[in-house]
């Protein structure tokens, strides 16, 4: 690298947090707080080259001007690469503005979809397309020892987190099921700080063993929670989160629904989270566009209270799991109720 120094951290705090953040803005861009690395390039103590990572997810490059066609962000990419690689990561994303196509693309990135605001990338040419393979293939296989409704036309979908799985998310996945001929439940991949992936899609399968005309699927990065919606590169902040909303609708109005002839899309009303609420008006407002109809069920209560997955998170961290158990079905109740005991241990 001659006169470059490279410096990495897992992520960056104190001084040299401070000092990426002023280089970022510098360059028109905002610090991720959901950054899990970093990777700096200095000339004499300054920086003037940096990439991140949010676990598989590319997020804030850039490079100072003055040191652009330098090779810097292929050197960049390359240590990212290796870092992913060193950390078990195969496949990994990347988002950043349209205009930056080429650039990324020349570094090995290949388009998945973009709106006029936003490109997401991946470093699998071919990763979209068997995503979408296994999604039709998990869905023959499920319909095959399932049973559909035979009183419905319409191929529906919920895309959920269920972290946990509460008798909320049981009850819209009954409602749904009971409008659709089949009715597919996508739930999120992204890690969760609760319970993780593999946790999740476990207690949704037992739970809805008794709903017969389900297909349940994991998401991959193809569904994208609203948590880890990149913002960084988007100055119009106030609407950046309804852009990000806009890629995600695209990718399933446009792929993933055709796949699998989805027809409607379900959610449960949202009264407390402003996130979760904006999102589901940007599904009202944009699905129409690609002939899905959107459904708002009203949530779910227990007692005068509205059944919640972040309060039975709450009450499982205060030690008060029993005062949320009428939130929970009876396999969901048991298993945090091991994992509590096991946790004493």
């Amino acid at each position: 690298m001659g006169d470059y120094m490279e410096e990495t951290g897992d992520p960056f705090t104190g001084k040299k947090k401070e000092e990426l953040k002023k280089f970022l803005e510098y360059m028109g861009l905002t610090y991720d707080e959901q950054i899990t690395h970093s990777i700096v390039l200095r000339k004499e103590k300054e920086i003037i080259a940096t990439a991140s990572c949010q676990k598989n997810i590319i997020k804030c490059v850039a490079v100072s001007e003055e040191y652009q066609g330098q090779n810097l962000l292929a050197h960049l990419m390359t240590s990212l690469i290796e870092y992913f690689y060193g950390m078990g990561i195969s496949h990994f994303f990347g988002f950043t503005k349209p205009q930056n196509k080429e650039l990324f693309c020349s570094m090995g990135m290949y388009p998945v979809t973009q709106t006029e605001k936003i490109l997401l990338l991946e470093n699998d040419k071919n990763g979209l397309e068997k995503f979408l393979k296994r999604l039709k293939k998990e869905t023959q296989e499920q319909q095959k020892c399932k049973v559909e409704n035979r009183h419905e036309n319409g191929i529906g979908a919920v895309v959920m987190n269920c972290n946990p799985f509460t008798r909320g998310h049981e009850y819209l996945i009954r409602e749904a099921a009971k409008k659709n001929k089949w009715l597919h439940i996508f739930i999120l991949s992204e890690e969760q700080s609760f319970l993780t992936t593999r946790e999740r899609y476990q207690l949704v399968r037992e739970g809805i063993q008794e709903i017969p005309n389900v297909i349940l699927h994991q998401t991959s990065e193809y569904m994208i929670s609203p948590a880890v919606f990149p913002t960084y590169f988007i100055k119009e902040k106030a609407k950046a989160y309804e852009m990000n909303c806009q890629l995600d609708i695209q990718l399933f109005g446009e792929r993933i629904a055709p796949e699998l002839k989805i027809t409607d899309r379900y959610v449960g009303s949202e009264p407390v989270c402003d996130v979760t609420h904006t999102y589901n008006q940007c599904l009202r407002e944009q699905l129409p566009c690609y002939q899905i109809r959107f459904h708002e069920i009203p949530r779910k209560t227990y007692g005068d209270q509205i059944i919640s997955a972040s309060e039975v998170r709450k009450k499982y961290a205060e030690n008060q799991l029993k005062s949320v158990c009428g939130m929970l079905p009876e396999s969901t109740r048991r298993y945090l109720e091991r994992k509590k005991n096991e946790n004493r241990k």
